[in-house]
């Protein structure tokens, strides 16, 4: 597994991990086991506990926070809100256990705000819209602020309840929302949906989202195989260089007894011919005596 796999591999475990049992509640040894890796390993990729949980923390905000903007480009304001409120219920729905991160702990280790300020920064955006709204229809665009904290606030409270109960379905929640907010109490629809260009966008996008993430997870399938077999051909290699190299060293073992035996016998060799010489030189002295 490459450096930037096991990265990805550690923020999917904490993510869980983190939305079952919270920031204080989650250790690193538990992530650390839980992807079969050491300590130093979340260490050397996040530093810390701290880190990995901003990593975290930073993607949800910056995916519910992209969400909710690619809702508010519709150009009519009934689907803008429409939209936003369906964005938002989606995420949780699809992304129920980072919603429940940032809704759990608001933990000052994210480093980079709490849900509260994310809502802010939603708000901020729904400021401009119905400060346009409110020229328009002759109100003090001044008060856009103070609206767009209570719609948003609104969407978001809802949305947590939302969270462990499931009913209605996201659609009809996301009605019954834009109909309290953009007809009021006095003015409530008793059979409210969205429109027909809201459903159609919303059944579009996660059709296409769906897509991308059936493709995703084919990819990463088809990557750990192919791991896994890199892996398998890697041990298998490993294998045969340690078979040859213990070939080589039984050749080499064997080269050298050879060389050592033949040494030997070139010993014996040159041991007998100074023996015969020194015979010879006796034999010689005995027959020609001086």
């Amino acid at each position: 597994m490459s450096g930037s796999e096991r990265r990805e591999q550690l923020i999917r475990i904490s993510r869980t991990l983190f939305a079952e049992k919270g920031f204080d509640g989650t250790s690193i040894e538990e992530i650390a086991a839980t992807a079969q890796v050491s300590k130093p390993v979340v260490y050397e990729h996040f530093g810390g506990k701290e880190g990995v949980y901003a990593v975290v923390v930073d993607r949800e905000m910056q995916k519910l926070l992209g969400m909710i903007t690619e809702a508010l480009s519709a150009t009519h304001s009934l689907v803008k809100l429409e939209r936003a409120a369906l964005a938002l219920l989606q995420y949780i729905e699809e992304s129920s256990e980072g919603f429940r991160i940032l809704v759990r702990d608001s933990h000052a280790a994210s480093g980079t705000g709490t849900f509260a300020s994310l809502i802010s920064e939603i708000a901020s955006q729904v400021e401009d819209v119905l400060a346009d709204e409110f020229a328009a229809r002759g109100y003090d665009p001044k008060l856009a602020p103070m609206y767009a904290q209570m719609l948003v606030g609104m969407v978001a409270l809802t949305g947590q309840w939302w969270l462990d109960v499931r009913k209605p379905g996201r659609e009809e929640v996301a009605a019954h929302l834009v109909n309290l907010a953009w007809n009021g109490l006095t003015g409530l629809n008793p059979n409210p949906s969205i429109t027909a260009v809201t459903r159609e966008q919303s059944a579009a996008a996660s059709k296409a989202r769906s897509t991308s993430e059936k493709e995703l997870r084919e990819l990463e399938r088809v990557r750990e195989k192919e791991l896994r077999e890199a892996e398998k051909a890697r041990q298998k290699e490993l294998k045969e260089a340690e078979k040859a190299r213990v070939r080589e060293l039984k050749e080499r073992e064997r080269l050298l007894k050879e060389a050592e035996k033949a040494r030997e016998r070139e010993e014996k060799i040159r041991q007998r011919e100074a023996r015969l010489a020194e015979r010879a030189a006796r034999l010689e002295q005995v027959d020609h005596p001086e």
